[in-house]
């Protein structure tokens, strides 16, 4: 009997040790982790983003941005407009020099963006519109969280785009390019307040190649409308592609499309039951390449485009678009016009039109 108490006692002091060093190796490791985590993801990007000029291979990591978007967030309320936090005044603008074409990410996004996965590979097309915004994504996110942007990052919604390319997008595959995001403006309206947001991409020899400019509501708790984005009248474009009791051109081209649950498109601000605008815009202009051909979005053109509601999924949605004669009544334009809808919606989700002259 005393022999077994003693064969315990030695087990258990033995073991004691042991464990003891388990847990002092595992809480080491942890901090090790932990510490790694801090510097790679937060000390290293909160010093990087000191400088509005970065190299396209030392960009803040998501884990970082998405940290700022969050806790930003959760200190403001959307349909506001804050005061900077420096002194001085300045508006938020970040530029990415050395950027590459990568063909990974653009078969990514064309597989996405109703092209289809091998469309880089066909021949006698350039690389879709709405790709350098794709590119822009990350920049956009630090844009939101940036401490000079005066809103709250999330809810923004998008409620009108233009588009303007000066060169073929080609030209960003022969060598480095930037890429350009900047606040132009803040606009107060009924609904909330509304900021333009400009994004860029030029070539190595520093022509400008691509140019977009987004308008993002910030939508005012207080405003009640029946649409989940706000009409904002304007005696532009944007009026005359309301809708009308007129009949259809003859020439309307309808296409279905399916609208997926979920894309690479997704960005920040939009609901997850909803298609992001970008994934529309990119949709319509696809269908119009295959039906129309590449010539009617060869640069130089310009689109407009404006975002009225939003898209459910998943589902399917009806892409149309027609030739319009003497627009404007000048007869050197040629002018396309298109939209989306989905069945049941007395109103298309975007509304838009192509000019080339």
């Amino acid at each position: 009997m005393t022999n077994c108490l003693s064969q315990c006692v030695n087990v258990n002091i033995l073991t004691f040790p042991i464990m003891g060093n388990a847990q002092s190796y595992i809480v080491a490791s942890l901090s090790v982790c932990s510490l790694y985590f801090v510097y790679v993801h937060i000390y290293r990007a909160h010093k990087v983003l000191k400088s509005n000029v970065l190299e396209s291979d030392k960009l803040p990591s998501f884990v970082y941005l998405y940290i700022k978007y969050f806790s930003k967030s959760l200190t403001r309320k959307t349909g506001n407009l804050y005061a900077t936090q420096t002194r001085k005044k300045c508006e938020s603008v970040y530029t990415v020099l050395s950027c590459r074409m990568e063909t990974l990410v653009l078969r990514r996004f064309c597989s996405a963006a109703g092209y289809g996965w091998d469309y880089p590979d066909s021949e006698y097309r350039d690389i879709p519109l709405c790709f350098p915004e794709f590119l822009c994504g990350r920049l956009l996110l630090m844009l939101l969280t940036d401490e000079n942007f005066r809103l709250s990052p999330a809810g923004l919604v998008r409620v009108r785009q233009s588009v303007k390319t000066l060169q073929p997008i080609d030209e960003l595959k022969k060598g480095p390019f930037m890429l350009r995001i900047q606040v132009l403006a803040y606009q107060q309206t009924d609904a909330g307040v509304e900021v333009d947001v400009c994004l860029s991409a030029t070539s190595r020899s520093g022509c400008l190649v691509w140019e977009s400019v987004l308008t993002l509501l910030s939508k005012s708790k207080s405003h009640t409308s029946s649409s989940s984005i706000a009409r904002t009248e304007h005696k532009d474009f944007f009026v005359r592609t309301e809708l009308t009791d007129e009949p259809a051109p003859e020439n309307v081209k309808q296409v279905e499309v399916r609208v997926p649950r979920t894309t690479t498109l997704q960005r920040v601000g939009i609901r997850s039951q909803t298609a992001s605008s970008l994934w529309m815009l990119s949709v319509c202009l696809a269908e119009i390449e295959k039906h129309k051909g590449v010539a009617v979005i060869t640069a130089p053109v310009t689109i407009t485009a404006q975002f009225k509601e939003l898209l459910l999924v998943p589902g399917k949605a009806t892409v149309r678009f027609w030739e319009e004669k003497n627009y404007g009544d000048q007869s050197s334009l040629q002018a396309l016009r298109f939209n989306m809808q989905q069945p049941g919606h007395s109103i298309p989700h975007i509304v838009g039109l192509i000019l080339r002259s």
